[in-house]
């Protein structure tokens, strides 16, 4: 049965600059209880690999496309993401995701 809600999962993998991973933690906490309180914000999780430390993986979940259409237009996105932390990476690779229905 279909709930009109299609959500999606981004993936995000950051590969951080040397020296600058701490900086970007503390970011990605205000980021991610700002992107909380988004009423299109399902869930927000960073973590940290183990065996890379400078390299961290943020899994995002919207209600839908839309949603994350707005976050990225969100004031906070604008001024975290792309002001501040995108200039502290050595790479970023998203994916977007759909679960698949049985």
């Amino acid at each position: 049965m279909s709930t009109g809600v299609d959500p999606v999962i981004v993936v995000a993998r950051w590969q951080v600059r040397s020296g600058s991973v701490e900086g970007v933690l503390a970011l990605v906490e205000a980021l991610r209880d700002k992107s909380l309180a988004e009423p299109g914000c399902l869930a927000y999780e960073c973590f940290r690999s183990t065996d890379a430390p400078d390299t961290l993986l943020l899994l995002e979940r919207y209600r839908d496309a839309a949603a994350i259409e707005a976050h990225r237009a969100s004031e906070h996105y604008q001024a975290l993401v792309v002001d501040r932390i995108l200039p502290m990476l050595a790479d970023r690779r998203v994916e977007l995701l759909r679960a698949q229905q049985d």
